[in-house]
């Protein structure tokens, strides 16, 4: 919804371990911590953000431009945004000021439900829980600001655990590294670490690098409120962070600007991803990657880039995926896809769960919601559910055929496949299921409570082809 224009008492304190201020409100005990930005950092100009009458640090995000196209490949065509990122206990208003007069306003996701009162050059609104929002003023929609409120953080490493590599409040540069058993990587608020390709580093034939930050092993965690930044590596140079391993956690960091995929997953297990903010809009600077890996959950994270956000994968000879939950995360899909399943599915893939999520723009060339298979693997029992979409036009897919990634001679198989409780809006807002042949098919697929632009989708909605078996539409 866009809306048009129509003294309490702050204790501060102020922690040296992680430099954060922590702002008491007498009145009503809110509370909120404010990480103040690093040195040498370079902060945005269009926009000053506060939290309970204390100003908040925003940053600066390179994104695709809205014209977005053949170009994305350049280093060099990009627009940027802006965030502000604070933690939050409590009920807070958060004021947004600009240089002009503010016209008109959109918060996402809308179904937030946030209310936006405006007044002259700023905007207020209140939220009372943790939030990933964008907002937009007077239309610009690709400029546009990133509010990210955090819970508390918990369980803080000391900098002095020997099992924990620390970076504190500044600017770090790394080059790569490894983190293996039972280690911790903790970015305090207001730590940038920026990524560069070391001169010592070469690149194999392709031109490609190790990761950035590589997590393999046992009980490893990367966490804190700091900043991964990658603008500093060449395009399609090396992976932000890459996971191989098992009972890994990823939470709460800011991931900027991956010149390649930023969170690759490959044959792991028991893997967990909460609360983290990304930016990419290089090509191919995919989201997360879940491939050939079990027991993956994706939850409460915001996702921006300009391919695809979250996809699960099979590569050949590297093991089969299942369980695999993506739930409660903000996304914004620009050329790719948003949640989906393929290409590269060279093992079977099952019991994958996409629920609960807003996808608040898709601009993509490709689909929302997708199962893209291009391989000879089956994907079976896969749903997609309680999802939000407030743009789109190619909205649903479910796809065997040959494409530009196979690498098998022989198709695949899809079947099982659920659409309940979706909600859409846009123009055209396709459904397209496409089966290969008579042993390849696409089958078992139900779509129960789809609304598009507000109407229930119908059996004539769905374009199918001979290929397509069992197709059930619910009311």
């Amino acid at each position: 919804m866009i809306y048009k224009m129509k003294s309490k008492r702050i204790v501060t304190l102020i922690f040296l371990g992680s430099i954060s201020i922590l702002v008491l409100s007498a009145k009503s005990k809110d509370r909120v911590v404010v990480y103040p930005a690093p040195p040498g950092e370079t902060l945005s100009h269009d926009y000053r953000v506060s939290v309970s009458g204390h100003d908040v640090p925003v940053y600066i995000a390179r994104v695709a431009r809205a014209d977005q196209g053949k170009k994305e490949i350049s280093d060099e065509y990009y627009d940027t945004a802006a965030f502000a990122c604070f933690d939050i206990s409590g009920k807070v208003n958060v004021t947004v000021s600009i240089s002009s007069p503010i016209n008109t306003i959109k918060i996402l996701p809308v179904s937030y439900g946030i209310k936006p009162v405006i007044l002259g050059n700023s905007v207020t609104f209140t939220i009372a829980s943790p939030r990933n929002l964008v907002v937009e003023i007077n239309g610009e929609w690709v400029r546009s600001l990133h509010i990210f409120a955090n819970p508390p953080e918990i369980d803080v490493p000391r900098p002095d655990d020997p099992n924990t590599i620390f970076f504190g409040p500044g600017i770090h540069e790394i080059s790569h590294l490894v983190v293996g058993d039972n280690k911790t990587v903790y970015l305090a608020g207001g730590a940038v670490v920026r990524t560069v390709i070391g001169s010592a580093e070469k690149g194999n034939s392709r031109g490609s690098y190790p990761p950035s930050i590589e997590l393999r092993g046992r009980n490893i965690r990367i966490c804190g409120r700091g900043i991964i930044d990658g603008t500093g590596c060449p395009t399609h140079s090396r992976n932000m962070i890459f996971i191989h391993g098992t009972d890994i956690k990823l939470e709460g960091v800011i991931l900027r600007d991956a010149s390649v995929w930023t969170v690759p997953i490959r044959q792991s297990d028991r893997v967990k991803i909460s609360n983290i903010k990304l930016f990419g809009y290089r090509s191919n600077s995919d989201g997360i990657d879940i491939c050939n890996s079990r027991n993956v959950i994706v939850e409460n994270s915001f996702i921006r880039t300009s391919d695809d956000l979250i996809v699960v994968k099979a590569d050949k000879g590297q093991g089969k995926v299942n369980k695999i939950v993506a739930t409660g995360c903000v996304l914004w899909n620009q050329f790719a896809h948003a949640l989906s399943v393929g290409a590269e599915i060279r093992e079977d893939v099952e019991d994958i769960l996409f629920s609960d999520c807003d996808i608040i723009h898709d601009q993509g060339r490709e689909w929302s919601l997708r199962v893209f298979q291009c391989d000879s693997a089956r994907v079976s029992n896969v749903r997609f559910e309680n999802i939000r979409i407030e743009e789109a036009h190619k909205c649903i897919s479910l796809w065997i055929g040959k494409a530009g990634w196979s690498r098998d001679t022989e198709r695949g198989h899809i079947q099982g496949v659920v659409f309940k409780n979706i909600t859409a809006l846009g123009t055209p807002l396709n459904v397209s299921l496409v089966g290969t042949d008579d042993e390849h098919l696409v089958e078992d697929v139900c779509f129960q409570n789809v609304l598009f632009n507000g109407s229930p989708l119908t059996k004539d909605d769905v374009k199918a082809n001979a290929f397509v078996k069992n197709v059930i539409v619910k009311p």
